[in-house]
């Protein structure tokens, strides 16, 4: 009976969806397990090799958990809002929702090909309304709120209403925009409705606010810091500007020190907690405020370094500070304006990556020092960032590396004066920025003091001027929550007098509008401002046509849509309860599963997803929705599988051609040069080269017969070009040439000339990143078809350790097949099952449970790699002990079960159970069959082995000696004499001297 894992596969995948295996309950006696992979967005490309390497080691453990009686939720959805789906409807006039719904399709049949045991019941989409619309409603109750710090929580923002018509806001300690004003409950009361409306929203957790973006014309949108790689669009690497926009954004900066806290209760990987922590960036100092000169404006800013106040030379602010249009002077206008300009160009990353370039422009102004009221020069440059801090800086170049580089580098010109040097240090070379080590001077009230004591002091004398005080800074900035998308979730909201209104949660979703185009409007309006039926009737509260705005009781709706991180900062918990239609989740539900024991993804998302998660987890904490602070109790990001690129080598010279040459019509042919003559050029081996030239005009010559001179002209030029993998041989990477030429993709190359090596072209092969343009793609579909779903999981999992990146080479993957096989035969001959019900030898059991220990700690230990390792150790000796006992088999099919799911069902029916492998309990390492009785000795002569002997282990010296001097292979090698000495050490040697 042969192994045929197509048709076990395609019998268990239909077993498992027929008889929901996996589908979990939300009331169970059992302990509960919640397992749970990062949402996966759903791309037209496809799953490749790389992708399900997180999904296999989080469905071993899901596997294992349900084999060790855990009620285990294990699920999965999609991400399914985005800009790949948009860009693609506008460049095809397609739905983005078509493209969606096929994408996922397409997923869809990969991971069932796998065999991945998900609860698939459970599944949620982020474009779909009945999801959305819990979304729309989290962002209600996120501006129904605000942050009270001594309560240390959100709370509702009645309260705080509350407290504005008992007290004013002159005691509050809540989380609010910069420029709140102070004043009493009389002056609230007498606001209006609109004037309350306008304050409360520096108030809420989500609020509009004019806020520096980055922006893409191109793609017509806001996009976040990750969107953006080298200053341009990650998505289509388009230019990418700065620009001041009204946008809805999340104030996460309230939850910033709970952010920090929490990481500490959280089993993270130390190198993800750090960052977050750098992200977040706690910072301990005072904040001071410079008056500018012969004005009526403030520059505060924020310092970690307030015994410093003395040094100040000169301050920088950032380029987009509301404050630089209003105190540049008339002389430093055009200049100032021209470099706010070409700043606008660059990325906040791109600014904070740049240490070495050095610019920046006088304001012509200046600010007043606190203490000695001498003129300090205001700059501008783009090192400094608005959204950090102030937006401003005060300088003290002899103490910081950057502020420095600045002074020196504008030294001598308008507006920078000499640097102030307030150490006891020499700073004639570079910056002293240490912390120790010094004492301050020329300094005044700071003279001969530390860093602490002079920080201490510096805080006290600013406190006592009213120009400064004591302050924690992060560097965590409210998120932007606006996208001038279509595909996304659109706000609940409409807008009455400019002032955004909530729709009621009753009347939600409010579901997007179908729209003839998905570009911004010619006026630049979002794509929702190309709907013509979008508007809320306040009477009907229902989306009504546009024509029917009136401001009287139909009004605008919000046109922008929420960001792709809205849908997936809380799916786990709809996961919890993924059918409820009155709530986002139900109180039990949530009780029950409490939070995620497991969460496997990539490290990319530390910054963006985990943050935003950790974010609306606490929020709905705080307002009762939730029962834990954390969601992911544990996590662990899974390495990148990557791809065995291969290349073939273009190479060329320019060419002078004499004679009836037509070029035009046939065009001069491509040449490719065969790896080792490709490496041999490139070191400079003129023989080869030489060679290379021969072939290359001997070759010409024959394509060009009327040529009446051909000679080759300057430098050889050299081109190494991804290659298709399915045009050569895998193993031995021997270019098919007749392929290549034939290959769509190759088109041009068909009238190519190769230069080989031994007759062969062989190409070029380099570990890279997987992807699409690379070529390297390979796909999960051709493994399963070709050696089966468990052959793919098992290779994965053998590639090595789940962290770590690692090479794909599909020439490895014939020996794991070759291991199934054999396990295969443990349990059949070809005539069927041979599995006996004798009693198993000691050594089968030591086998047995010797794996048993081994991959029970390697899955507790997320060692899956080690785990084959074992299985293939534990089927070659249980083939080499002749082992086709029941006792043995029957654990070693749910043993590996986890990790080649499919087999170890077929293997579980064979052996005569009905139902699934699922739930068998999983096998106990008992150690007795661990323990050595016997021993196998070394019996050396003279520190020489001569031979082996079996012993018990309990023996005494004495009778160990009485054994061997017995044995007739001592007496053949003493031939009569009597050893002078014997040395026994049990357990370990035997050994005749003499």
């Amino acid at each position: 009976m042969k192994y045929f894992h197509e048709q076990i596969e395609a019998k268990w995948q239909k077993y498992w969806a027929d008889n929901h295996t996996f589908a979990a309950s939300n009331s169970s006696e059992k302990p509960k397990y919640y397992v749970l992979d990062m949402f996966p967005y759903p791309s037209g490309a496809g799953l490749h090799v790389g992708h399900p390497l997180g999904y296999i080691a989080s469905d071993i453990v899901a596997r294992y958990k349900r084999h060790q009686g855990f009620n285990v939720l294990h699920p999965q959805g999609y991400d399914s809002f985005g800009l790949p789906a948009e860009q693609y409807a506008i460049q095809t006039g397609q739905h983005p929702e078509k493209t969606t719904r096929e994408n996922i399709a397409r997923y869809r049949e990969q991971l069932d090909k796998i065999g991945f045991s998900f609860d698939w019941d459970r599944e949620v989409r982020t474009s779909n309304p009945e999801y959305y619309k819990w979304t729309q409603w989290i962002f209600i109750q996120l501006f129904e709120s605000y942050y009270c710090y001594d309560a240390n929580q959100a709370l509702p923002i009645a309260n705080l209403v509350a407290i504005f018509e008992k007290e004013g806001n002159a005691a509050v300690h809540v989380a609010c925009d910069d420029d709140v004003f102070v004043f009493s409950a009389n002056e609230w009361n007498a606001f209006s409705e609109d004037e309350k409306a306008r304050l409360l929203l520096k108030y809420r957790l989500t609020y509009l606010a004019e806020t520096e973006v980055n922006w893409c014309p191109a793609l017509g949108t806001v996009l976040a810091n990750d969107e953006i790689v080298n200053g341009v669009s990650e998505r289509g690497g388009h230019p990418v500007i700065r620009k001041k926009m009204t946008q809805w954004s999340m104030r996460i900066s309230a939850y910033a020190e709970r952010l920090l806290q929490g990481l500490e209760t959280i089993d993270w990987t130390e190198s993800l907690k750090e960052s977050q922590r750098n992200w977040i960036g706690k910072s301990v100092g005072a904040s001071v405020k410079f008056q500018v000169s012969g004005s009526k404006f403030q520059i505060e800013v924020f310092t970690t370094r307030p015994d410093t106040i003395f040094g100040v030379t000169f301050m920088t602010l950032a380029p987009e500070h509301e404050l630089v249009a209003q105190i540049t002077t008339p002389e430093q206008k055009a200049a100032v304006e021209a470099y706010i300009e070409a700043t606008a160009k660059r990325s906040e990353r791109d600014r904070m990556a740049d240490v070495k370039t050095i610019s920046g422009v006088f304001t012509g102004a200046y600010a007043e020092h606190p203490f000695t009221k001498e003129p300090i020069p205001v700059w501008i440059g783009d090192y400094v960032l608005a959204g950090y801090g102030t937006g401003a800086v005060m300088a003290v170049p002899c103490g910081d590396e950057r502020d420095y580089a600045f002074a020196n580098y504008f030294k001598g010109t308008v507006g920078m004066p000499e640097i102030k040097n307030i150490f006891n240090q020499d700073i004639s070379e570079a910056a002293f920025a240490e912390k120790s080590g010094f004492e301050l001077v020329a300094s005044d009230f700071l003279n001969g003091l530390d860093y602490k004591a002079g920080t201490q002091k510096a805080i006290e004398e600013l406190e006592k001027i009213g120009a400064g005080k004591a302050k924690v800074n992060y560097r965590l900035r409210d998120a932007v929550f606006s996208r001038q998308r279509y595909w996304g979730e659109p706000f609940p909201v409409y807008y009455v007098n400019g002032l955004p209104q909530m729709i009621d949660a009753q009347h939600l979703p409010i579901v997007l509008p179908e729209v003839e185009k998905y570009l911004p409007t010619e006026d630049g309006q979002p794509p929702l401002g190309n709907a013509t039926t979008w508007a809320w009737d306040t009477k009907q509260c229902a989306v009504v046509s546009n024509q029917f705005i009136d401001h009287v009781t139909v009004f605008p709706l919000e046109l922008n849509t929420m960001p792709g991180w809205a849908g997936s900062s809380w799916y786990w918990m709809r996961y919890m309860d993924a059918k409820n239609e009155s709530e986002f989740a139900s109180e039990n539900a949530l009780q029950y599963w409490q939070n995620v024991d497991l969460y496997i993804g990539g490290s990319e998302h530390a910054t963006g997803h985990l943050l935003y998660a950790r974010f609306w987890n606490k929020f709905l904490k705080d307002r009762g929705f939730a029962p834990t602070e954390e969601p992911f109790k544990k996590l662990i990001n899974q390495g990148m599988i990557l791809g065995m690129s291969a290349f073939v080598y273009r190479i060329s010279w320019m060419l002078s051609l004499g004679g009836e040459v037509d070029v035009k019509n046939s065009p001069i042919p491509y040449f490719f040069i065969s790896k080792s003559k490709y490496d041999l050029i490139v070191k400079g081996d003129k023989q080869a080269l030489k060679d290379a030239e021969e072939f290359y005009l001997k070759s010409l010559n024959e394509f060009y017969p009327n040529a009446i001179s051909l000679s080759l002209v300057g430098d050889v030029n050299i081109v190494p070009l991804h290659v298709d993998l399915s045009v050569i041989n895998d193993i031995t990477n021997e270019l098919d040439i007749e392929k290549f030429k034939a290959h769509p993709l190759y088109s041009d190359y068909v009238n190519a000339e190769f230069i080989l090596e031994d007759g062969k072209y062989i190409v070029g092969r380099e570990v890279e990143k997987m992807s699409k343009s690379k070529y390297n793609v390979v796909n999960p579909d051709d493994i399963c078809n070709e050696y089966g779903a468990d052959t793919l999981r098992l290779y994965e999992m053998f590639l090595g350790p789940l962290e770590q990146a690692k090479p794909w080479n599909t020439a490895g993957i014939t020996g794991v097949y070759g291991f199934l096989k054999k396990l295969w035969r443990l349990y059949f001959d070809d005539n069927g099952l041979v599995v006996v019900n004798d009693e198993p030898t000691a050594d089968m059991y030591k086998t047995l449970h010797k794996t048993i220990k081994k991959v029970t700690e390697d899955i507790e230990n997320f060692s899956f790699n080690t785990s084959v390792s074992q299985f293939m150790i534990c089927v070659n000796e249980l083939a080499q002990q002749k082992c086709r006992h029941r006792a043995i088999l029957e654990p070693l099919a749910v043993l590996i079960s986890p990790y080649a799911p499919h087999i170890a069902e077929e293997l579980w029916n064979q052996l005569g159970y009905e139902g699934s492998i699922a739930t068998v309990a999983f096998p106990q390492f008992e150690a007795k069959y661990l323990v050595e009785s016997e021993k196998e000795y070394p019996v050396s002569f003279n520190g020489k082995m001569r031979f082996t002997i079996k012993l018990p282990l309990d023996l005494s010296v004495a009778e160990i000696e009485a054994i061997v001097m017995a044995d007739d292979r001592t007496q053949q090698q003493l031939q009569g004499r009597t050893p002078n000495k014997v040395i026994i050490v049990p357990g370990k040697i035997i050994n005749l001297v003499g």
